[in-house]
């Protein structure tokens, strides 16, 4: 049988016109290689894992299955670059490049292009001014955040008084070491300590000369902000010296198992910021053991589930279908485009209930989400290592930051970014 004319025309269009994917792309820039493969991995595994179980046990989010796309990048900015082209025009929901070097590249290209990019304590601090960066986001606390919840805490320690204190900072010699200085250097001035700051060039490997430094200064504490080998290099140098592990506070990229294990005994007492729970007391770690790990899904070896930094993985991949949800609610269908994934992250409200519901309550501290503020409520923990358990336990409740004065550091930062690059602040 001959076909007609219009049928024909119908079966070529059909041929010619590409079926459109129906699922959610979440892509990540991972770095399971190089000197920092011991924080990456372990992110990289909670994260893909989290959204494993969301695909296994829900069916995906509003119906549709989340499709995950990989590229290594191993904390190499540049291939961090080309991990993005790689995937951009391929509607990614949300980009976490897991890198302040990274991230700095890649705001200017995610604005340019639409795509929601998510810094998840870290990045550029400023880009919690949503009207200057409305494509950026770094819930729920930022590196000034942090610097501003240490010195709280050690205030607290004090009797409110850090007069006379003398304060180092090591940290390592890039865009990411460097986030917490202004901040620090605020702070001293407000608060009367002297702060010293100490480079580490990358990797970190060697360290002798600077905690000989630090040997010579005999600060009341020490501050990190380190990543990879720095970290447990640092910590083991510290233990040299014998200075006193609970003076000594990482930021929370300084406080994971691979950080302290490797130091043996000489760890007990060491202190990290977190900012969000610690071990697997909780019930979606139940649930990720039945819908993953039973079913021989779990990513890489398995063996970093419940870590420090696996956790934190989770976290936020959880944040990113939790945004997503948000943003299907307000488009009214589940095939979200990255504008509306935008739309979702700005609205997000992280509530306590809500934790509850996900099986991780009191995982995190609740946060909303604005057009004004991208990040979060900037409260955080300190953790401590307990060489005997291999246990990472939290010590305080949170901490809030002063919000006040990063909130101004932050709007001055925002406003020469826009002067130099023609923005306009507004919200979209």
């Amino acid at each position: 049988m001959k076909m007609t004319k219009i049928a024909a025309l119908v079966a070529a269009a059909a041929i010619a016109t590409p079926v459109v994917a129906q699922d959610l792309h979440f892509p990540m820039l991972n770095y399971r290689t190089g000197p920092f493969a011991p924080g990456g991995i372990p992110f990289a595994d909670g994260y893909q894992d989290y959204l494993t179980l969301i695909n296994e046990r829900d069916g995906g989010i509003g119906g549709l299955p989340i499709r995950t796309t990989e590229c290594e990048t191993a904390y190499n900015t540049e291939r961090g670059v080309e991990c993005y082209e790689s995937i951009r025009g391929d509607s990614p929901l949300i980009v976490q490049p897991l890198s302040t070097g990274i991230t700095y590249q890649l705001i200017p290209r995610v604005t340019e292009d639409g795509v929601p990019l998510h810094t998840m304590g870290y990045g550029r601090t400023s880009a919690m001014e949503g009207e200057t960066f409305p494509w950026v986001f770094n819930y729920p606390a930022n590196y000034w955040d942090g610097a501003s919840v240490a010195i709280n805490y050690l205030l607290d320690q004090n009797d409110d008084s850090l007069e006379g204190k003398k304060i180092v900072l090591i940290y390592h010699n890039s865009a990411y070491g460097r986030e917490p200085i202004p901040t620090l250097q605020n702070l001293s001035e407000r608060y009367g300590f002297e702060l010293v700051e100490i480079p580490v060039d990358s990797p970190g490997q060697e360290q002798s000369s600077q905690w000989l430094q630090i040997r010579r200064e005999r600060p009341d504490y020490v501050i990190m902000w380190g990543w990879g080998v720095m970290n447990a290099v640092a910590i083991q140098e510290a233990a040299n010296i014998r200075f006193p592990m609970e003076n000594f506070i990482g930021i929370w990229w300084s406080g994971s198992e691979n950080d302290v294990v490797p130091v043996g005994a000489g760890a007990d007492g060491y202190t990290a910021l977190t900012f969000h729970g610690v071990g697997t007391d909780y019930p979606v770690y139940d649930d990720i053991q039945t819908y993953v790990v039973d079913r021989g899904l779990a990513a890489g070896n398995g063996d970093q589930i419940g870590s420090a930094v696996y956790s934190r993985g989770l976290y936020a991949a959880m944040l990113a279908v939790e945004a997503a949800r948000t943003a299907q609610e307000l488009a009214g269908h589940a095939q979200i485009t990255p504008a509306e994934m935008r739309a979702g992250m700005e609205a997000l409200s992280i509530s306590e209930e809500r934790l509850a519901e996900l099986g991780l309550p009191n995982f995190s501290a609740p946060f909303d989400v604005s057009c004004q503020n991208h990040g979060g409520s900037g409260a955080a923990m300190i953790q401590q290592w307990d060489a005997d358990t291999q246990t990472w336990s939290l010590i305080t409740d949170w901490i809030d930051s002063d919000r006040e004065l990063i909130g101004e550091l932050a709007t001055a930062d925002a406003a020469a970014y826009a002067a130099e690059n023609n923005i306009t602040p507004g919200c979209l």
